[in-house]
């Protein structure tokens, strides 16, 4: 019997991500979990209000997605912690440019560099709609046929109710296998 909880939002765990973008001639970067899939050509990155970056971010329209690895959770969790407006963060990961302009972390298993397309704003969120420009991965992290390969790259899962970081489990089954046919 399932108990109703009333209304949740209980899609986590999600994937852990740090958010870059230029403040000038500086990247400046914060943590984020809410971050998803729209459709097969856009994602959504998904920021409360009062973060500083995301003033930056509409100012230049561009924005990096770097997910996150577990050696890197010492940076990412002070990412989260402090305010751009208060603390220049932009030293807090060495980082390189992409070809579209925004700060990748060279610590980062895969980045993806990503043009606004557009903003939805909710309640205290503004959740900004993005394409993809460029993705880099590690290389140790692509298999034999060029794909990306999460087994070996063991991205960082954010449970929101319990503020705990997760690791990724091991697989279960290959999708689309388990109909049984006759």
């Amino acid at each position: 019997m399932k108990k109703n909880v009333g209304s949740l939002l209980a899609l986590y765990p999600m994937p852990v991500t740090v958010i870059g973008a230029m403040n000038g001639e500086k990247p400046t970067w914060t943590l984020v979990a809410h971050v998803g899939i729209i459709g097969h050509d856009r994602v959504l990155v998904s920021l409360a209000k009062p973060h500083f970056i995301n003033g930056v971010i509409k100012e230049q329209r561009k924005l990096s997605i770097n997910l996150v690895s577990e050696n890197m959770l010492p940076e990412v969790d002070v990412a989260g912690s402090v305010s751009g407006a208060k603390e220049d963060k932009s030293t807090l990961f060495a980082c390189t440019m992409g070809e579209a302009g925004t700060p990748i972390i060279e610590k980062a298993p895969l980045t993806m560099e990503c043009t606004v397309a557009d903003l939805y704003e909710t309640e205290g969120f503004e959740s900004f709609i993005c394409t993809i420009d460029s993705t880099y991965v590690e290389e140790e992290h692509l298999n034999e046929a060029g794909k990306i390969d999460y087994q070996t790259m063991k991205p960082v899962l954010f449970e929101f109710p319990t503020y705990e970081y997760l690791k990724t489990g091991d697989v279960i089954g290959k999708c689309l296998s388990f109909r049984k046919t006759e």
